[in-house]
């Protein structure tokens, strides 16, 4: 049992629900009946009077040690809330408005021959494209950003290393739509004439080119970040055994990291997936089902969000509400599956 010398009084939850209530009270009298606002207002000037309040009473019952304390917890719940409420918002509305179209036919046809007036077409052909490209992309990003990162924690010395460390900080706020311009530039107007007979040709290859400059910084500095995180005694250990360097970084470093590994590739591959004007400019985009990614215009999940969005057909934004809520789906599912796979490695449990 606590000495009866040593408690200290709380503030009773009674009356901490008490000030809430007058403090919202008074906002909403105050608002409505001057008329300056709406409930927006009531509820930002009530959480302001109630804090005000509850430090009073606070003080009077706890001192004003604790009531500065509970002010400021108070506080930090507040910032939390309102970090939480947007996304609660966004979730809600893409899970309300996306359930209309999540059917057998939205996942099993595309847009081809789907006119104004046709409730049906959906996005098989842009999930096809949106699995190709970003797979492809990942598929050189990932090996290259990780290697990249590794000479720049291991190896890297002198004035190269640091000039590649800059050019990535640069390459990281680059817009997506330079990235498309630069592969427009370079592989669709240089490089594919010499494969189609002389004329430029859209492609979804083209498209997981520009994304893969996008996601490339993202995977290196993660990797970066997360390679430095790893003790250095673990190094020295497998030093001093006799394990060669090259060795170390396989079978120590890496393993050790792979959890940060792993979330900086989703994040750079959530980019990836969810970008649009790269896709426009260099797969040009389309209505039919094309597997082939290295010839022949190409849709996206994103494109197709965009391009249904603006399109004056009444049907046309319950699909595009469809296809993003399977886009998120999408990155949620290849995350979670790509934690599992990371938490199998036994040097990370």
């Amino acid at each position: 049992m606590t000495p009866d010398h040593i408690r200290t009084k709380r503030l009773p939850l009674v009356t901490n629900l008490l000030v809430a209530v007058i403090a919202f009270g008074l906002s909403a009298a105050v608002v409505y009946g001057l008329g300056v606002g709406n409930w927006v207002l009531v509820v930002v000037l009530g959480w302001f009077l109630y804090l005000i309040g509850l430090f009073l009473a606070a003080s009077r019952v706890e001192g004003r040690r604790a009531a500065r304390n509970r002010a400021w917890q108070s506080l930090i719940y507040s910032a939390c809330v309102l970090a939480i409420l947007p996304l609660a918002s966004v979730v809600w509305t893409l899970i309300s408005k996306g359930l209309e179209r999540l059917d057998a036919i939205f996942f099993t046809t595309s847009m081809n021959n789907i006119g104004a007036r046709d409730p049906n077409g959906g996005a098989y052909h842009a999930i096809i494209g949106t699995l190709e490209q970003v797979g492809i992309a990942t598929l050189i990003a990932v090996p290259l950003g990780v290697l990249g990162a590794i000479y720049l924690v291991e190896y890297g010395r002198g004035r190269f290393a640091n000039t590649v460390r800059f050019f990535v900080d640069v390459m990281t706020g680059i817009p997506s739509i330079v990235a498309g311009l630069f592969i427009l530039s370079f592989w669709v107007l240089i490089v594919s004439p010499w494969f189609n007979n002389g004329q430029p040709r859209f492609s979804g290859f083209a498209a997981a080119l520009a994304l893969s400059v996008l996601m490339l910084p993202t995977i290196v500095r993660s990797t970066e970040e997360m390679l430095r995180l790893v003790p250095g005694p673990l190094r020295e250990g497998s030093y001093a055994l006799g394990v060669p360097h090259w060795k170390t970084i396989i079978k120590i470093v890496i393993p050790t990291a792979l959890p940060g590994i792993v979330t900086g590739v989703m994040l750079a591959i959530a980019r990836a997936a969810g970008e649009t004007a790269p896709v426009l400019l260099v797969a040009g985009g389309a209505d039919a089902i094309n597997f082939n990614p290295f010839g022949g215009n190409q849709s996206s999940l994103a494109l197709f969000v965009y391009q249904q969005a603006g399109d004056a057909s009444k049907y046309a934004p319950a699909r595009a509400w469809t296809a993003a809520l399977t886009l998120v789906a999408l990155v949620l599912v290849l995350t979670i599956a790509a934690k599992m796979l990371a938490r199998r490695n036994s040097l990370t449990r």
